[in-house]
């Protein structure tokens, strides 16, 4: 087997400069969509509260209309 060939410095440059400017994008992305993120888990919060109330008074006037049925 041959010995690896030298890399030319011009391409390793090309390489660790395409290496960081995907780092740099990645992290402005990141702080980009973090606060949307959390903006949506926030509303599906709310979203579910008042789902899970809906439902929890669903269920009574279903219990509450059982009763008046079986009396």
């Amino acid at each position: 087997m041959a010995p690896p060939l030298a890399v030319s410095p011009l391409i390793k440059t090309a390489r660790y400069s395409a290496l960081i400017a995907g780092i740099i994008y990645g992290k402005q992305r990141y702080d980009h969509l973090k606060p949307i993120a959390a903006e949506e888990r926030r509303v599906e919060e709310e979203e579910k509260k008042v789902r899970d109330e809906q439902e929890r008074i669903a269920k009574q006037l279903a219990e509450a209309s059982e009763d008046t049925i079986l009396k």
